[in-house]
């Protein structure tokens, strides 16, 4: 088994943080890195919700080089960015109860969180373990229960995860090589008569992606765009709304 693959099929309990819970787990982020909490409001109408996440109070302090080195891992998951905000409100929308659902890279849990709140079982993964922990202690603080977790690395997708009713990612198209990889991941991930769902704001590998998708059996059925604005930043958060080509009609 190579090392990637090591790590992918990795047991989340050999993680030093896997046992703990509740302040033990956020004492244990906050002696690694300065922590801090923020209020996020997604959602309209009667689905709206104010989340309160747990997170590092600055990205730039989980820089590794060694991570770097290994696979040019850079902390992207410890910022909360829009496409996971606009993302978590669409969730807050669907039908969960009695359904299934996989969050492709958790960051920080927003989207897990909501999925949950929606009424999915949700499994949270990242190629980051401190981000699933992290997912895991923000669904737990405000919904008082907790995701499944698993690490997991698209170059070396898990046999055994199995598929699920919805597969979610948000903003995962930043690096030109996951144009592949996430259309293969989710066309593994998606059971049959499911459906993913793809935030992304414009990132440069979108076209490669969406070029690519009916090579791994896959179609966009349902575009739609969300306008976000916050200060300074402003984007256009497209939901691609994804499903095996057999049932994309």
């Amino acid at each position: 088994m190579s090392d990637i693959e090591a790590q992918s099929h990795a047991t989340v309990t050999a993680h030093p943080l896997a046992g703990l819970r509740g302040q033990a787990l956020d004492d244990a982020f906050t002696a690694k890195w300065p922590t801090a909490t923020e209020a996020v409001e997604v959602g309209v109408g009667a689905n709206a919700r104010t989340f309160t996440l747990f997170k590092p109070a600055n990205a730039d302090h989980l820089i590794s080089e060694a991570d770097y080195v290994m696979d040019e891992r850079l902390p992207y998951w410890a910022d909360l960015w829009p496409s996971a905000r606009v993302l978590a409100g669409a969730l807050l929308d669907l039908p969960g109860a009695g359904r299934t659902l996989l969050e492709m890279g958790c960051g920080l849990g927003l989207d897990t969180t909501a999925a949950m709140a929606a009424g999915f079982e949700v499994t949270a993964t990242d190629y980051y373990e401190d981000a699933i922990y992290m997912a895991r202690s923000n669904a737990a603080r405000n919904l008082g229960r907790e995701p499944h977790i698993r690490m997991v690395n698209w170059r070396a997708w898990p046999d055994d995860l199995g598929t699920f009713d919805v597969v979610i990612a948000a903003d995962v198209l930043y690096e030109k090589e996951y144009a592949t990889l996430v259309g293969a991941c989710l066309a593994r991930a998606l059971a049959p008569t499911g459906e993913a769902i793809v935030a992304d704001p414009g990132r440069l590998a979108l076209p490669a992606f969406l070029e690519q998708l009916p090579s791994v059996g896959l179609d966009v059925v349902r575009t739609v765009e969300v306008p976000y604005e916050n200060g300074k930043v402003k984007q256009l958060v497209k939901l691609l709304h994804i499903r095996h080509t057999a049932n994309a009609r």
